[in-house]
């Protein structure tokens, strides 16, 4: 188990990303959410000085559809687990032809289309409205451009995230 005490990162893994190389002390731990089971284990451990907590989205060997992910459940284990910010990859495609397969995004506003999935951790008994004009920690993502620009991979800053329902990536139409 991690020995390291500061606040955790949370990565959440996207389709291909189920665990990670290079952690140190590093143990599966089950952790508890009142919003019912998240996808899987997390991996707790150290990596560079940093304290992570890792969660591949879809469960290790790929088991949950999109649809099915209890995303509120996942957010929910991660601050149990003493998590303070969290970055999440996705497999995606874009609209912009410029940006090549392998890029990253660093994304700063997000549409969700999405339907079938619950759309806040407030419910019967608490009413709560949470602004998400700026959905995103400016801080956490000037980190992430700099320290993948360090590492010279190809990264774009200030991008829109379509959320759709899936599993389907959208149709040409819809693109």
């Amino acid at each position: 188990m991690s020995t390291t005490k500061q606040p955790a990162i949370g990565i959440i893994g996207g389709t291909g990303i189920y665990d990670i190389d290079g952690f140190e002390n590093a143990q599966w731990v089950k952790i508890e959410s009142s919003f019912g089971e998240p996808s899987d284990e997390f991996l707790i451990g150290d990596f560079a000085g940093y304290r992570l907590v890792f969660l591949p989205r879809h469960g290790r060997g790929h088991k949950i559809p999109p649809t099915e992910i209890n995303y509120r459940a996942n957010i929910e284990a991660m601050k149990r687990a003493g998590v303070d910010r969290v970055v999440s990859f996705s497999a995606v495609g874009s609209l912009r032809e410029d940006y090549k397969p392998g890029d990253f995004v660093i994304v700063d506003q997000y549409i969700d289309r999405t339907f079938a999935r619950e759309k806040s951790f407030f419910g019967t008994g608490f009413v709560a409205h949470v602004s998400m004009a700026d959905p995103v920690c400016t801080a956490t993502s000037e980190v992430i451009t700099e320290s993948a620009k360090a590492i010279k991979l190809s990264v774009h800053t200030g991008g829109t995230y379509l959320v759709m329902e899936g599993p389907q990536f959208s149709s040409r139409a819809e693109s």
